[in-house]
């Protein structure tokens, strides 16, 4: 098949701060002449695909995540009942996508979610925009659930870091990019890094088994080297995602 009619699907993991490696992957892979047809993500993977879907450039994305605090508890967070409120970003979002829906975005996403009522993997493509993103984006224990459709949602990692089901039966092939790679053996973790090395060994084995229905796979390797809250270091996350996506050159233009 020619490369030009092949549709290109790329899945975007979660991971907080290290989400912004998405960006730098993304830009590399236009480089290559590789711009998706569909994008699913999760959690920061889903806010990455969303504005980058929405036809912002490069630096603009991470102009807008500094200003808005992403990824960090400064100002737009309020505190209440023991739980930090996701409020504040719904009027970030409106103030990027301006009907707040998704015919905002040029390229079609996928926004993956956590139904914390009913237990169940949730794929949004259609509705309110803002509420999806704060859905998907609602890491469990820190954030209040965010009220939506009737039920109630939780990050979208929960169940699935790395949705690649909505791309299965539409895309030519498939790219899996994971931002949560770590080392399996460490001598020593500080108290406030249990809960992030947790979290990623939960999602490990199933990770893997995403993995091989992906025709390839970008992982930065060590990225639990910046922390889910990382927003001081934005710029060497994207520079290093950016570069490690360069050095693949070889096994990106084989996918071609």
């Amino acid at each position: 098949m020619d490369k030009k009619n092949q549709r290109i699907g790329i899945a975007l993991s979660g991971g907080g701060a290290r989400g912004v490696a998405h960006i730098g992957i993304l830009k590399a892979l236009e480089e290559f002449g590789i711009k998706p047809a569909v994008i699913s993500g999760t959690s920061a993977g889903a806010i990455a695909g969303a504005f980058y879907s929405r036809g912002f450039t490069f630096p603009e994305i991470i102009n807008i995540i500094k200003k808005g605090h992403f990824f960090s508890f400064s100002n737009i967070l309020i505190k209440k009942q023991g739980f930090f409120s996701m409020k504040g970003f719904e009027s970030i979002y409106k103030q990027y996508f301006p009907t707040n829906t998704f015919s905002d975005l040029q390229i079609p996403v996928y926004i993956a979610a956590t139904d914390i009522l009913k237990g169940e993997i949730v794929y949004f493509s259609s509705g309110d925009l803002s509420r999806s993103l704060m859905a998907s984006s609602c890491i469990p224990i820190v954030f209040q659930p965010v009220k939506y459709l009737d039920t109630m949602f939780v990050d979208g990692g929960v169940l699935d870091n790395l949705p690649i089901e909505p791309l299965l039966n539409q895309c030519d092939k498939i790219i899996g990019v994971n931002v949560n790679s770590f080392n399996k053996e460490v001598k020593e973790i500080h108290f406030k890094n249990i809960f992030d090395r947790s979290f990623h060994l939960a999602l490990s084995h199933s990770m893997r088994d995403k993995f091989q229905k992906c025709h390839l796979v970008i992982e930065p390797p060590n990225m639990t080297k910046y922390t889910i809250f990382d927003l001081k270091k934005i710029e060497e996350i994207f520079n290093y995602g950016y570069n490690y996506a360069l050095s693949m050159e070889d096994e990106i233009k084989k996918l071609l």
